[in-house]
């Protein structure tokens, strides 16, 4: 049977616990620090829908959970234009400016993140941004929140030689990790999508995953150690409760 957010709350006590002393907390930033997916859907929806693409029917957030979600860029202009793929990658690029028109405007933090945020820092957890966005959106939405000064480090996908779900942003965050004698086997990962689960946990790091929008069953199929709502959860401060004891 699938579990769901609701369940697993022993087993997150027991896998966050071997990881004591923490060291190191990475996180994706669309959907897991903001939410940001439906400012992406729209950006999508309205532009898709201005070309004529799907007869001018507008996509749906199934279309939008399926194709588009959590992917690089240069993966969604291939799925959406797969005749004409200069043409999707000027595509997302436009749609990538509208969002940071919209995100200027209406990008809100995932519940919790600025109490797990005081408990990271407050335990000297370092911490960094592993994302598919591209930089100059990676940056924005980090400034927006308030998280400049959070993240020591900021990783894209872009900038790899291969996006999520590819493992290697991850590995360059480990790499990054080793560099300032941080242990991945003291660190764990923030997800909300499938990809981005499945990068985190082929990276060899246990992930947490958030719920903000992805549907659950699908999420514990790119197995997480456990899900969240979002930072508020029981379950994540039972999970942290835990480890300040070892």
């Amino acid at each position: 049977m699938t579990a769901s957010v609701g369940e697993n709350s022993v087993e997150s006590k027991t896998t966050l616990a071997a990881l004591a002393p923490l060291q190191a907390v990475l996180f994706d930033i669309d959907g897991t620090i903001c939410d940001s997916d439906p400012l992406h859907h729209y950006a999508f929806q309205e532009m898709l829908q201005e070309i004529g693409f799907n007869g001018g029917v507008p996509i749906t957030e199934e279309f939008f959970v399926e194709h588009i979600a959590g992917k690089h860029n240069d993966d969604i202009a291939k799925s959406l234009f797969p005749d004409d793929i200069q043409r999707g990658l000027k595509f997302v690029d436009d749609k990538e400016a509208m969002f940071r028109r919209l995100a200027s405007e209406q990008l809100k933090p995932v519940n919790g993140l600025y109490k797990v945020k005081k408990w990271i820092e407050d335990r000297g957890i370092k911490r960094a941004a592993v994302t598919n966005a591209p930089r100059a959106n990676a940056e924005l939405m980090i400034s927006i929140l308030g998280l400049s000064d959070f993240f020591e480090a900021l990783i894209a996908g872009s900038e790899c030689e291969h996006a999520k779900p590819h493992p290697d942003p991850y590995l360059k965050a480990v790499d990054y990790l080793e560099i300032i004698n941080v242990s991945k086997d003291h660190t764990f990962v923030f997800e909300d999508s499938v990809l981005g689960i499945k990068a985190g946990v082929a990276a060899g790091l246990p992930v947490v995953g958030i719920a903000t929008r992805n549907p659950e069953h699908l999420l514990m199929e790119a197995k997480p150690v456990f899900l969240i709502k979002d930072y508020e959860d029981p379950k994540l401060w039972a999970a942290l409760e835990e480890l300040d004891k070892k």
